[in-house]
């Protein structure tokens, strides 16, 4: 199979002209919730007016897979993390590089670009939206990631999970960063969205029922065809977490760092300053604020440790905090990480 057939997961194209919605799976190698997620739903789309004939459909779905070559040996990445890789300038490199000067993650980004602009260029849409969907090494939630734009705002704010804002601010190069109305001529917008642990079943369903809400919210499909049950399953899981956080710090890791996460985080866990999280070649690493963790790195690959957010608008507890093992060598996460937002 050549990468390009393997990429395209389905395209599926209403009678009626509406908006070119992009979801993408698996940007990681070892995130397979999303690719698993969007086979499933284009073959829901397919039956879908077989059992309902008042079913229509408004625009262009394309489904993508994200770095294939990873995927193949489950890794996160195999030279460079894809999702650090969409800035204008790493794009126009790697459309006018020859093929034999690309390493691997280079010819992933070309590949997708390239088919990206043709729906761009072939559907002519009004408007762009990006689902990117995603999965984390740790349990314990699920959340959406919004740009400043308030249509990203809104599309995540219906996918019924946490949205945390600023997350962009502490990361350069994902998707969310390069999806916008100056590189495409056009109005665009993109969210991302984490539907789980790696590995956990219902992260397939989760991602299913946020792509079914994000083509409800931007007009694909209407409100009166899409399930209760899309909606319930993202809401029950969700319930008792915040609605709104924004982001404290990220702890950037550096090449040779040793770093290693303490043992048992989830996402949303609560932590406080001067908790113990972690440790690398520098000695300890402690919370610089009251906050949540997200996203504790618990694998070998990853420019990231952790992040640290915060509720928006809403006064938490925070749980008792023991005293620091004495002889504890320490360092806080703005010595070499982005400092407090």
């Amino acid at each position: 199979m050549d990468t390009e057939t393997e990429r395209i997961i389905g395209q599926y194209e209403g009678s009626e002209k509406g908006p070119l919605l992009i979801c993408l799976g698996g940007m990681h190698g070892n995130e397979p919730a999303g690719v698993q997620a969007l086979d499933i739903l284009f073959k829901l789309l397919e039956l879908e007016p077989e059992t309902n004939p008042s079913f229509s459909f408004r625009g262009r779905l394309i489904g993508l897979r994200g770095n294939v070559r990873a995927s193949r040996r489950k890794m996160r990445y195999l030279e460079k993390d894809l999702n650090r890789m969409w800035t204008t300038e790493n794009i126009a490199r790697v459309k006018a590089a020859p093929h034999s000067a690309l390493q691997a993650e280079d010819l992933e980004l070309k590949e997708m670009i390239t088919i990206i602009e043709h729906n761009v260029e072939t559907y002519q849409p009004d408007k762009i939206v990006l689902l990117d969907l995603h999965t984390t090494t740790a349990y314990g939630g699920i959340f959406s990631i919004a740009t400043d734009d308030p249509e990203s705002v809104e599309i995540a704010v219906e996918l019924h999970a946490p949205v945390v804002k600023g997350m962009l601010e502490g990361i350069r190069g994902t998707t969310l960063h390069y999806f916008n109305s100056d590189n495409f001529n056009r109005p665009t917008v993109g969210v991302c969205f984490e539907s789980g642990q790696h590995d956990e079943p219902l992260s397939v369903n989760r991602a299913i029922a946020a792509i079914i809400n994000c083509m409800r919210t931007i007009g694909c499909v209407r409100a009166e065809h899409v399930e209760n049950r899309h909606d319930s399953l993202l809401i029950e899981y969700s319930k008792d977490l915040p609605k709104v956080l924004e982001l404290i710090m990220c702890h950037e890791i550096q090449p040779g760092d040793d770093f290693h996460m303490m043992p048992n985080y989830e996402n949303f866990q609560k932590v406080r300053k001067g908790e113990l999280l972690a440790h690398d070649r520098h000695g300890a690493i402690y919370a610089q604020a009251d906050g949540r963790i997200l996203m504790p790195l618990y694998q070998q690959q990853g420019d990231d440790g952790f992040f640290l957010i915060r509720t928006v608008g809403e006064e938490e507890d925070w749980p008792t905090l023991p005293p620091p093992s004495e002889g504890t060598a320490s360092h806080t996460s703005g010595d070499n990480g982005h400092p407090p937002v």
